[in-house]
């Protein structure tokens, strides 16, 4: 096994984000990853970050060794752990139930395979769909090649209302709302039911080899855990969130003791107060987004949040900005151990403020 992590960090980190989802942490937790040199041989295939531009017919045993060649070269700091997301581009529930999914290096797109209204559709997937069986095969190699070494995070199913979109088309769906609001009802409601099937079906091919939950956005949770979302709510207004939107969210918190929300963009911050009122949600992951400043240009937006009694995870800024907004925070007197913050790859000259920074928050 070339992937540098311990026994003992595993333990580390279940006992520190334990704390911290409880909401007893002293300080933020921290999701920061170097490189290093790795200690194995290249892989065959090259390390793709969309498993879905590997294509259906690749070898997953292929798949799960190029991404051990990239995590063997990864090296851990603070909070961080060994994980690969199953990434087969955002809202991927629409290609199990049938929409045609196109994949490059850098994202995928879901299109219908014909027009339909909402009226005549149904939603319903095939549970021998070629991408779900591509999605179980790897998640299941993964969990025997790794047994519990490596975290898989489950792949990004969607929100309810970004699947049905992607079967209506955005613009359609937006005048449905108006024209066939029942028939919206009754598609989210069909599609949230197919959601915890796909959900169920992916998990169980890696729930005995996981030690615990995550998803595309790395947090360790003993709990089920799942970053929700709904991209296409960047387009309404808040009467229509709430009710076409929140109660198929409020639902799904009531069955994720750990449900988190990725706030995406300045378009979906007039929503904000409404999940902020939903009690079972445990956080919110705000991303600004490109061209919109960095984290201390987003402080109000935190205040918000940490007030209200959520987790924060801080997803967007380089990491001394990031460390920056949670000192000024922490003068404040919030509750900065209900921050989570991700950030990519550094290089050895970001070490000495991250270490500064643990050991000015007691680094347990």
């Amino acid at each position: 096994m070339s992937i540098a992590f311990t026994p003992e960090r595993w333990e580390q980190v279940r006992t520190n984000y334990a704390r911290w989802w409880a909401g007893e942490s002293a300080r933020p937790m921290l999701h920061v990853t170097a490189r290093r040199e790795p200690d194995r041989a290249p892989s065959r295939l090259p390390y793709r970050w969309f498993l879905s531009h590997y294509g259906l017919d690749v070898d997953p045993e292929a798949i799960v060794d190029a991404h051990d060649y990239q995590l063997a070269g990864t090296e851990f700091l603070a909070d961080a752990f060994p994980s690969l997301w199953l990434n087969f581009g955002a809202g991927v529930l629409a290609a199990y139930c049938g929409c045609e999914l196109r994949s490059d290096e850098n994202t995928s797109w879901f299109f219908p395979r014909r027009e339909c209204s909402a009226r005549d559709l149904h939603m319903a997937f095939d549970p021998e769909n070629r991408w779900l069986r591509q999605t179980c095969d790897v998640a299941r190699t993964c969990s025997e090649r790794w047994r519990g070494d490596v975290m898989v995070g489950m792949t990004d199913l969607g929100g309810a209302s970004d699947v049905v979109s992607s079967f209506l088309t955005g613009e359609r769906m937006l005048m449905d709302l108006y024209d066939e609001p029942e028939e919206i009802k009754r598609l989210m409601w069909e599609t949230n039911t197919l959601w915890w099937h796909a959900f169920r079906e992916i998990d169980k091919q890696f729930r005995t080899g996981n030690r615990a939950y995550t998803c595309w956005t790395p947090m360790f949770s003993e709990q089920p855990y799942y970053m929700l979302q709904s991209d296409f709510c960047y387009m309404i207004g808040p009467e229509m969130f709430d009710t076409f939107i929140k109660p198929e969210l409020v639902a799904n918190c009531r069955q994720l003791p750990h449900a988190f929300y990725h706030l995406d963009g300045i378009g979906e911050l007039p929503h904000l107060d409404s999940l902020l009122a939903i009690p079972e949600l445990k956080g919110i992951q705000w991303i600004q987004g490109d061209g919109k400043g960095g984290p201390v240009q987003w402080l109000d937006v935190y205040r918000r949040i940490l007030d209200a009694g959520k987790h924060l995870q801080i997803a967007c800024g380089p990491l001394a900005e990031c460390l920056a907004a949670v000192d000024v925070l922490a003068k404040e007197k919030r509750n900065v151990g209900r921050i989570f913050i991700w950030s990519g790859a550094h290089e050895a000259s970001s070490r000495s403020s991250l270490d500064a920074f643990l050991r000015r928050y007691g680094n347990v």
